[in-house]
């Protein structure tokens, strides 16, 4: 069996769901084929929009912006922890990652909770988040990449944005990268349980200065 790219992002469109008071994405045609000579799109989205990384600097001034991490924080080797079957708005804790290595070259970890299924709908708000205490516990292994395919790390709001950021607090005050909104994960943990190494591409705009970007995430599974 050769290598396999699956595709971990989702579609960037007009309306598509967005945290609580960030920015409505809107997208459509600013030059035609028919009219202009050239097709180009206009694009109206904010910088959390879609599949994105946050960079530290998201939710503190003093702490890095996307351009100053090194690319490493963005591509590498990745272990997918099965944190599906929770109910909404349950607590992720520390002894899901007991089983992400400690030392040597420290992964990629993404969290799969399955709630890219709900993607779309009202229900997609309620999803698990990974607590203080889990943070920690990656941070300590020395992760430095986290991506979850939920709105979220933490809780989001049930009207609103949430009050509190405690596992993005621990994770950026570490200068780590957090990844959010990712799908596909339950092929990628599928590939990984039988035995396929797993790679991740979690590469965002160059954007000067920003707190975070959209990406096209990507998994690349090794041959059986």
């Amino acid at each position: 069996m050769t290598t396999e790219l699956v595709d971990l992002s989702v579609p960037i469109a007009t309306g598509m769901p967005v945290y609580p008071g960030d920015p409505e994405v809107a997208i459509g045609p600013a030059l035609t084929a028919a009219r202009d000579g050239v097709n180009v799109l206009a694009l109206h989205l904010g910088s959390q929009s879609g599949t994105h990384v946050d960079a530290p600097f998201h939710i503190d001034d003093a702490l890095p912006a996307l351009d100053e991490l090194p690319l490493e924080r963005f591509a590498g080797p990745a272990v997918v922890v099965d944190a599906r079957g929770r109910e909404p708005r349950a607590a992720i804790g520390p002894e899901a990652f007991e089983g992400v290595p400690a030392g040597g070259v420290p992964p990629i970890v993404l969290v799969a909770t399955g709630w890219s299924a709900h993607w779309g709908s009202e229900a997609y708000a309620a999803h698990p988040y990974l607590t203080e205490e889990a943070a920690r516990l990656l941070v300590d292994r020395g992760v430095r990449t986290v991506g979850i395919d939920a709105l979220s790390v933490d809780p989001s709001g049930q009207a609103g944005p949430a009050e509190d950021f405690p596992a993005h607090r621990v994770l950026c005050g570490a200068h780590a990268v957090i990844a959010e909104n990712l799908t596909g994960l339950d092929r990628v943990l599928a590939a990984q349980a039988a035995g396929r190494s797993v790679e991740a591409w979690l590469l965002p705009l160059r954007l000067p200065g920003a707190d975070g970007a959209p990406v096209r995430a990507v998994a690349r599974l090794g041959p059986v």
